[in-house]
């Protein structure tokens, strides 16, 4: 009886410190802006991925010629409704950024090809319609307008 009560106190703490572990890696890098490789053989023709890709950000609204921030959200997601208000704030201080919002639900071929796991997922486009950040949650805001501004060098104004 002993033994068991040991095992199910030593299973409680260690499904607690794994709970633990997940959650302060998880709230590191919720928000955060990551790189965006190309795909391979990106621009190596005609159908490459990147292109796909690009007529599919077209279709969901992304400007060609400006920076475009790309938010997948939900209607039952409140993370998302913050996320919305830091991206609206980015384009009102940011001139050459455009917001779009994406009903995941209602777009899931998108949310497949492009890769989106949760809501908010944001995409940051550059002016030639390539995704090259990404992030899961709701970005910080000063870290978005940095991001974004090496971009807007090339976007039309």
């Amino acid at each position: 009886m002993r033994d068991q009560t040991l095992t199910g106190v030593l299973l409680v703490v260690g499904v607690l410190g794994l709970a633990t572990c997940f959650g302060w890696w998880r709230r590191r890098r919720d928000g955060r802006l990551r790189s965006v490789a190309p795909a391979a053989g990106a621009g190596t023709g005609p159908g490459a991925p990147q292109d796909a890709h690009r007529a599919l950000l077209a279709r969901l609204g992304a400007r060609s010629g400006a920076v475009t921030l790309v938010q997948f959200s939900s209607a039952v997601c409140a993370p998302c409704r913050a996320a919305r208000r830091v991206l609206e704030q980015v384009e009102a201080v940011v001139p050459g950024v455009v917001l779009v919002e994406v009903d995941a639900e209602q777009h899931l071929d998108a949310v497949r090809e492009l890769d989106v796991w949760r809501t908010p997922t944001v995409l940051v486009v550059d002016p030639a319609g390539r995704v090259v950040l990404r992030a899961s949650g709701v970005p910080v805001r000063d870290e978005l307008v940095a991001a974004v501004a090496p971009l807007l060098a090339g976007a039309d104004r």
